[in-house]
């Protein structure tokens, strides 16, 4: 089938494209961009007038709860979410039930995904077996078998000796390894440590619980060459940290999630179970260098960090409750927030979605480009309405952004040139 996209304002980030351009596509394919070719003849045709016409988005790091979780959550109902959001390529960690340590388990992964036939869901392999940090896995078998890259998900490898030869292992192997910081001896709590923890008489996370952990992490990354990226920092200081690797010529990335550039532990209020994350919302301050990270490109990627929970979930004292945030139907409006407020510029803001969450995972997406495949999310930045995640796609509702205003909105979003979501 032939579409074409007219009118719209054409944002492509990676080679600095910003005007208004028409978009042809043959069947899943971009085949050009501006003039039409002679040949084409559209079978389907949408006006984007006055919308924003990207690269589907790229999320780095969202739990759509399959398999294990059925009862929260399933490829079927968070990919529907996914694209409801603008997000075409999305990228799952390793701690499902049972863990992605099988390529038994990363094919039944991508035959859902493919059912689903909404997004592309590309698979992060455990780092050891069932993440105990103990046994290392067969990381070539499972990059055969489609991983891109692996992680120990949220069980930090407290072996400094089993660490290293994961990422000796993966750096002969020229693979990539994904790490949320965090030393499990200080990670203790459920609120940033500080004053409103102390206030509410919550056991705090102190900001050394990350980057102690980070600091070793670099200098084992340093010592065996591994391609290393970082989910989800909180820290201002974790920010400085990353910084100076990358000015010493270490190979590592960043990412944040959207919720930690908005929100501070002052959101927790009177103990708001919703804002309840880890790692925990922390100072103001930190919020502001989390920011100042994203416009220095020190961090290159925002991510959803997507955890569909259960309404009970939420329910209970709030060191009682599971922290999490369900975040695909977020991303964009969350980010497009950052360039209302002047923390970024829009190609910024777009570039942190797209194509710099697709380099790091060395994937063929996040670009509009001819030869490319049609994977596209068009949106409205004019559009304004209330975020009520009680009408959220994704099965998920727990999000602390309820009444929240936003002005952009997905008004399409094209998976392999088909429409998934109008």
């Amino acid at each position: 089938m032939n579409t074409q996209i007219i009118n719209g304002r054409v944002i492509n980030p990676a080679n600095q494209l910003d005007a208004q351009v028409d978009v042809f596509i043959r069947d899943d394919i971009i085949i050009a961009i501006g003039e039409q070719p002679v040949d084409f003849v559209a079978d389907n045709t949408i006006d984007a007038t006055g919308l924003i016409v990207c690269p589907g988005l790229v999320d780095l790091n969202a739990r759509l709860r399959e398999p294990g979780q059925e009862h929260t959550a399933t490829i079927e109902t968070e990919t529907r979410a996914a694209v409801a959001g603008g997000i075409t390529s999305l990228c799952i960690p390793p701690d499902t039930d049972p863990v992605i340590d099988t390529a038994a388990v990363v094919e039944l992964i991508e035959d859902r995904a493919k059912k689903s036939a909404r997004a592309m869901v590309y698979t992060v392999g455990a780092l050891t077996q069932k993440l105990q940090g103990d046994l290392l896995t067969e990381m070539a078998a499972l990059t055969a078998a489609g991983c891109i890259g692996f992680s120990n998900g949220l069980s930090p490898i407290k072996n400094s000796l089993i660490l290293r030869r994961a990422m000796e292992y993966a750096a002969s192997l020229n693979l990539k390894i994904f790490i949320n910081a965090a030393d499990p001896w200080l990670y203790q709590g459920c609120a940033h440590e500080g004053a409103v923890s102390a206030r509410l008489g919550l056991d705090g996370i102190p900001e050394t619980a990350e980057t102690i952990a980070i600091s070793r992490d670099l200098l084992l990354i340093e010592q065996t060459g591994v391609n290393a990226h970082f989910h989800n920092l909180s820290c201002g200081k974790s920010v400085e940290l990353i910084k100076q690797a990358q000015q010493q010529g270490l190979n590592v990335t960043a990412d944040v999630s959207a919720h930690h550039l908005h929100l501070s532990e002052h959101d927790i209020g009177n103990y708001d179970s919703l804002s309840h994350v880890m790692p925990p919302l922390r100072s103001i301050r930190d919020r502001e260098q989390l920011q100042q990270g994203l416009r220095d490109g020190v961090i290159s990627a925002i991510s959803s960090h997507h955890q569909p929970l259960d309404n009970d979930a939420k329910l209970g004292p709030f060191a009682d409750t599971t922290p999490g945030i369900s975040g695909l139907e977020t991303l964009l409006p969350l980010t497009m927030k950052l360039v209302e407020d002047d923390e970024l510029s829009l190609s910024q803001a777009i570039a942190s979605l797209t194509n710099q969450p697709a380099a790091i995972l060395g994937i063929e997406a996040g670009q509009l480009k001819v030869g490319a495949q049609a994977d596209i999310c068009i949106i409205d930045p004019n559009a304004h309405n209330e975020c009520q995640p009680a009408q959220f796609i994704s099965a998920g509702k727990n999000s602390p952004f309820a009444n929240w205003l936003f002005n952009s909105q997905v008004r399409h979003t094209l998976f392999k040139g088909n429409s998934v979501f109008s």
